[in-house]
């Protein structure tokens, strides 16, 4: 191709064409990452002088034969040029006038009165009014403590969870002691119910590590060629995909649902990593595109930084205080919205892959995994507002503007503080508090620590007085992980994904518990207030 022979419009298409080629070598040179099927493709497309867009579009089939992914890039350019020429494109996301008529309608006729749940005795959230949660199964997989008996009458106590029975703050000091990551050794126990010997967890260790790599040309077949700016929809989608890379994919046989969920907790560190470094390059503007193998011999936490970093290094407190995080949001009963909507799902009888892709889908909504998102926004919102981070009454007056919806978000809330069960201590915070405090020390960040340290304190009071509660509030493990994720430079999109790739233990053992046990679907009953009526002929309407 010569160079003086393409016009400028048509020579910038050649090279983002090329620039955004997902095959072959990552690291190579855009025209030695275009297949050669593709490069004579374009050279027969591009070759001749001013050849005009509308020759480009005729041959528009042969293209998608030979390159699928880059009729996405022809389609966008194609409806930008149509914008400019004034010819009217459908807007699929438009909110129409039709929308907005349909809205009021369902609006008007699908809201139900609150007093209705009271006199019909139905628990909103699956929660009465005391905050107790229904019971609605039984489980061996971990234990939620907040109360105890006393004079035969319950009363909060500090938190405690346990996982399989072992108290997680006895759990964490043995890893801590021996100086060893914990997250592989907890996964053993949620699957399996016991604590393993230092053979059995080397065994474990190499068989999670022979199932992390992911199917041949998976990254850039799936991964690369359909970036989106939402991590959780990506590792979604790719978890749905694996399904086609399974033979035994609707086999629900105990042996066959173990092997596919060690798989998943194999891979899912590194289908969030290379599905954020698709959408960086891609969508976020990024320069660079890279992608490090993970290494047999590193844990899944040191995967996570070298895959994520590029120069692959990371520090080894870095390293010890994310396997910490990862052992403390890997279960937590199964009561939580994403475990319950894998129980819930699982009783179907529905394949792994649906099942943890639902429980996705679930972890994904910011009332349940999004939180830390929300804790580091306001506390950069306080950090703008507050000149003296160590003034106490001046961090007190601020709290209260955000908690009477006067600063922030105006919302309401002070994000990390209170939790649905824990009300003396949530057990995990407790524990992250001194890998938080050793990090930060590492960092030089011990300002920042000594303002979250100032907000632990007054935020409780603060919410016990103005909201007139007599129940017990404290910081939750949301409260601390997003500052540790800040401190480790991960962004802000893989926060709720490395969340997944920690629960994704605890899901795995509740969906094999369910499929051992229930054998019934899980269909709690819902009563209908609607009125019965009198069909009406269409011609009487």
């Amino acid at each position: 191709m010569k160079e003086s022979v393409i016009p400028l419009k048509e020579k910038r298409i050649v090279a983002r064409l090329t620039a955004v080629s997902p095959a072959g070598s990552v690291g190579a040179s855009a025209s030695q990452r275009c297949p050669p099927d593709t490069r004579t493709a374009m050279t027969a497309v591009f070759s001749a002088p001013n050849r005009p867009l509308t020759r480009f579009i005729k041959i528009n089939r042969q293209l998608k034969k030979l390159f699928p992914f880059y009729v996405n890039i022809i389609t966008i350019y194609c409806r930008k040029r149509d914008m400019m020429n004034g010819k009217n494109i459908i807007d699929y996301t438009a909110i129409t006038p039709e929308i907005e008529k349909y809205s009021e309608l369902c609006m008007g006729n699908c809201r139900i009165q609150p007093e209705l749940y009271i006199k019909h005795k139905v628990n909103r959230g699956l929660r009465d009014l005391n905050g107790k949660g229904v019971l609605t199964g039984l489980t061996e997989i971990s234990e939620i403590v907040s109360k105890k008996i006393v004079d035969g009458e319950e009363v909060p106590c500090p938190g405690h969870l346990y996982y399989r029975g072992y108290d997680v703050e006895r759990l964490v000091d043995g890893f801590i002691n021996d100086n060893r990551f914990g997250f592989e050794e907890v996964v053993y126990l949620l699957l399996f119910g016991e604590l393993p010997t230092e053979n059995q967890l080397n065994e474990f260790n190499g068989v999670l590590s022979s199932y992390r790599r992911l199917p041949g040309s998976f990254v850039r077949d799936i991964i690369m060629k359909a970036p989106t700016k939402d991590m959780m929809n990506s590792l979604a989608r790719s978890v749905l995909t694996l399904y086609s890379y399974d033979e035994k994919a609707e086999d629900t046989s105990i042996p066959n649902v173990l092997r596919q969920c060690l798989q998943l907790i194999a891979r899912f560190p590194s289908l969030s990593v290379y599905g954020y470094h698709s959408y960086n390059y891609y969508l976020n503007g990024c320069n660079s595109f890279f992608i490090h193998e993970p290494r047999p011999e590193l844990s899944t936490a040191e995967n996570i930084l070298y895959m994520l970093r590029i120069d692959g290094k990371y520090t080894p407190l870095e390293a010890k205080v994310l396997d910490a995080a990862l052992v403390l949001h890997a279960e937590h009963g199964g009561g939580n919205n994403s475990t319950f909507t894998t129980h819930v799902v699982s009783s179907s009888g529905t394949d792994t892959y649906s099942a943890i892709a639902a429980a996705l889908g679930s972890l994904k909504g910011p009332k349940h995994g999004g939180a830390n998102i929300k804790v580091c926004a306001m506390f950069n919102d306080i950090k703008e507002n507050v000149k003296d981070w160590q003034d106490r009454g001046e961090v007190e007056e601020y709290l209260k503007k955000i908690l009477h919806k006067e600063a922030f978000d105006r919302a309401g809330l002070i994000y990390g503080v209170g939790h649905a069960v824990y009300s003396v201590s949530d057990p995990r915070a407790t524990v992250f508090r001194d890998f938080v405090k050793s990090l930060s020390e590492e960092k030089g960040l011990d300002k920042e620590y000594g303002l979250y340290s100032l907000v632990e304190e007054l935020a409780p009071k603060i919410i016990a007085k103005e909201r007139k509660m007599y129940k017990g509030v404290s910081v939750n493990v949301d409260f601390y992980s997003g500052f540790v994720y800040d401190m480790l430079k991960l962004p802000h999109e893989l926060y709720t994904p490395l969340f997944a790739i920690a629960r994704i233990a605890g899901w795995s053992a509740h969906r094999i518990e369910e499929l051992l046990n229930a054998g019934k679907i899980i269909r709690p009953a819902y009563m209908s207030v609607q009125p019965q009526r009198e069909y009406i002929d269409i011609k009487d309407r």
